[in-house]
């Protein structure tokens, strides 16, 4: 598995809807790519920020911490 599958995944294994499979193959992954690493950490913290993954209503101030902390990431 490369990055581009690895980002197409994520939604996918965080909500426990992949084969198995493909879940071994994207944690062999996840264990040889501190990038992909970090890019699924950003999901969870974003999950843990927005009580959801994919939040249909959030405020102004919600957005706009979201975007202050994404900004502050840096790609390594």
């Amino acid at each position: 598995m490369d990055c581009v599958d690895f980002v197409e995944l994520v939604t996918d294994f965080l909500d426990g809807a992949m084969p198995q499979e493909q879940e071994r193959r994207f944690v062999e992954h996840l264990a040889e790519c501190s990038g992909c690493e970090r890019y699924l950490d950003q999901y969870r913290q974003t999950i843990a920020t927005t009580g959801e993954l994919t939040p249909d209503h959030i405020s102004d101030d919600a957005r706009q911490h979201l975007l202050a902390a994404f900004k502050g990431w840096q790609r390594q």
